[in-house]
């Protein structure tokens, strides 16, 4: 007995499945390959070495989509505003997101850099103007030499560094942006505070 497949999907033999670079086909084995032969065995083996679907040979990207990391870095500051006193929320503002992820892009193809400054020489308050946003602002940056970064390790830097705190601390700063990014070999985080006009 078969089952009805969902309209508007291809079948799994219409020869619409990824085949990666190796030569392997990894995609779902049609109905004339259901039986089992030596080849197909072996190209299922071979799939499964490679790492399944779309598997090709040389050096891995590792970016993964880092919004819980990025919301959790909010929700720590907010934890550390509200125990520092402050009883204001701080809201996610799409503008100073994207201050952090241009300075975050920065950092990651600069390797030199791990400051405030741009490799353009370019300020925090310059990139969050550039971005649309009207107010005073204040940055907090973590640089990890491996592939991820927690929201522990996140907030033990910041709270290692003086300013950091006290721009976390900050009950003025009710707008933030976080922005994250990693490579097998650095992860960055750049948080943007804003005190909004």
């Amino acid at each position: 007995m078969t089952r009805p497949r969902p309209r508007g999907l291809p079948r799994a033999d219409s020869g619409r499945g990824r085949r990666p670079a190796t030569g392997f086909d990894c995609a779902a084995p049609g109905a004339g390959a259901r039986r089992r032969s030596t080849a197909v065995a072996a190209n299922a083996l071979a799939c499964v070495a490679l790492g399944g679907l779309g598997a090709t040979f040389g050096p891995a990207e590792a970016h993964a989509d880092n919004k819980r990391l990025n919301d959790g870095v909010v929700a720590n500051v907010y934890t550390v505003q509200h125990n520092a006193g402050c009883t204001n929320d701080v809201r996610i503002d799409p503008r100073l997101r994207q201050a952090a992820q241009w300075h975050t892009d920065d950092l990651m193809a600069n390797r030199e850099l791990d400051g405030d400054v741009g490799s353009d020489g370019s300020t925090p308050q310059q990139r969050a103007a550039g971005a649309g946003f009207r107010g005073a602002v204040a940055e907090t940056i973590a640089v990890n030499p491996a592939l991820a970064i927690s929201g522990i390790e996140i907030m033990n830097q910041w709270f290692d560094n003086p300013e950091y705190l006290a721009i976390m601390r900050n009950c003025a700063n009710t707008a933030m942006g976080v922005w994250s990014d990693n490579s097998p070999s650095r992860t960055v985080v750049v948080a943007v505070y804003g005190q909004p006009e």
